[in-house]
């Protein structure tokens, strides 16, 4: 990325020289031609006012030929460097030149070159060998008495009109070299260091592995880059936490089903296959553990599946029909002092399975926490935007140390004799409720109620089209 980040910048600085040298030239061709152009008419225009005249200021009398017209032209006016200006007289051709010491006046390739133009007058533009490129124009001259006639020609040596332009190109063609060198040259340094972080970003991922997620990119600056570092470093921090609670969940899982696994192998060992008695209680005790196992991966799916868009599936759900009949279902599960605390009369958009779910599985929880004759209670209520679903015992309660624990995954508190369950409802309900984007927690019942605890599960929601307006 660092050379094509360079690459592309010495190209967009080569084209950006590139097209202010032809733009350069151009305009600066564009004036040298105007000031040529300017400098012959100039030349012209001194003529034709001496011509007009028609006197001789040196004698004060009118010219007697053209030659004396010419010579004093060419006595008068000194030319340009790259300007040669020439005298012709029909009959004798060239017969003054300025500077007198030039030998393309008496070249016959430019006395064919001149002859056709000097009679009617005109401009040539022709290159001669010897000479370059040059500019002819000839302008007629004759006398009033009609006994003389001739020209002159100013001659433009254009290569060298063009030399300074095209010594300056040069130079600016170097000076264009050396930019181009110098800020390619800052670009891949620069380059360097703004993707310096995503470098380390490199480096840091290859070394990261799946034992060790600790690593974490340094934070530096505060743009773009900076940005990302610190979303990568979320990320990781993200998928730390993933694998812990990955490991963590095998480990318990892994544990949990050792043990009815060494049940069965156990008494399989022991199994005598000749006593009918002992297989018969051999075949009762394995089924139990079968039946045990079989929940626990049951919950195991379940909590698998919790990850999943569709595990709830969010539907006009009324708050008093759903209360009352998991209410009535859970009335079943043991004898209890089974209480309704209220409803709320309102329909939201939830899904009434999974929350009868939830509701059953803490009343579960409820009545393994108490005896007969101990109340259990469910109650829902809307309050400010929220939806309350609770179950409220009258048994021991959680100690505050295990309040939030006890909804990890395999996570118990207090455990009541004869409890054969994994540590996995809980976690299931918290799943539940976090699916409908709400959450779930415990809490003292209330001074109305001295004993006890009541979970609450606490969802988002508001009132569908369907609904009265709340009252509990």
């Amino acid at each position: 990325m660092r050379a094509r980040i360079s690459a592309t910048v010495a190209l967009l600085v080569a084209a950006t020289l590139l097209l202010a040298g032809v733009l350069v030239y151009a305009i600066e061709a564009r004036r040298l031609g105007e000031q040529t152009a300017s400098a012959v008419d100039q030349e012209l225009a001194e003529l034709s006012a001496l011509q007009e005249d028609g006197v001789d200021p040196t004698t004060g009398e009118p010219f007697a030929d053209v030659a004396t017209l010419l010579r004093l032209f060419m006595e008068r006016n000194v030319p340009d460097d790259d300007e040669l200006l020439v005298g012709w007289v029909t009959g004798q051709q060239v017969e003054y030149v300025s500077p007198r010491t030039d030998p393309l006046a008496e070249d016959p390739a430019f006395v064919d070159l001149v002859e056709p133009i000097v009679e009617e007058g005109g401009t040539v533009r022709a290159e001669l060998p010897a000479y370059g490129e040059l500019l002819v124009v000839a302008q007629p001259v004759a006398m009033r008495s009609g006994s003389q006639s001739g020209a002159l020609v100013v001659v433009t040596r254009l290569e060298q009109t063009r030399a300074g332009l095209v010594e300056t190109m040069r130079t600016y063609a170097i000076v264009s070299a050396l930019a181009l060198l110098v800020v390619t040259g800052a670009a891949y340094l620069l380059t360097g260091r703004l993707l310096a972080p995503l470098r380390t970003l490199r480096e840091t991922a290859q070394e990261i592995s799946e034992t060790d997620l600790s690593r974490r990119l340094p934070v530096r600056g505060n743009d773009d880059i900076t940005a990302l570092t610190r979303t990568v470093n979320q990320m990781l921090a993200r998928l730390e936490s993933a694998f812990a609670g990955q490991r963590q969940f095998l480990d318990d899982a892994g544990h949990e089903l050792r043990t009815p696994l060494t049940v069965l192998r156990g008494h399989l060992e022991l199994l005598d296959a000749g006593d009918p008695d002992d297989v018969e209680q051999t075949r009762a005790l394995l089924l139990d553990e079968a039946d045990r196992m079989s929940r626990l991966v049951g919950d195991l799916i379940l909590l698998a599946k919790s990850d999943r868009p569709d595990f709830v599936t969010p539907a006009p759900c009324d708050l008093r029909t759903l209360t009352e009949d998991v209410l009535a279902k859970a009335s079943a599960l043991g004898g209890r002092d089974w209480r309704l605390d209220g409803v709320a009369e309102v329909v939201v958009p939830a899904d009434a399975q999974r929350l009868t779910q939830a509701l059953l599985q803490l009343a579960e929880n409820a009545t393994k926490h108490t005896g007969p004759g101990d109340t259990v209670a469910l109650g829902s209520a809307w309050e400010g935007g929220q939806v309350r679903l609770w179950v409220r015992d009258s048994g021991p309660g959680v100690a505050e140390a295990d309040r939030e624990t006890i909804f990890d995954r395999f996570g118990r508190g207090r455990v009541p004799e004869g409890d054969d369950g994994f540590g996995l409802g809980l976690s299931i309900v918290s799943a539940i409720a976090e699916a409908h984007g709400g959450r779930v927690g415990v809490e003292d019942p209330g001074p109305e109620h001295p004993a006890g605890a009541r979970f609450v599960i606490t969802l988002p929601a508001h009132p569908t089209e369907e609904s009265t307006w709340p009252a509990s």
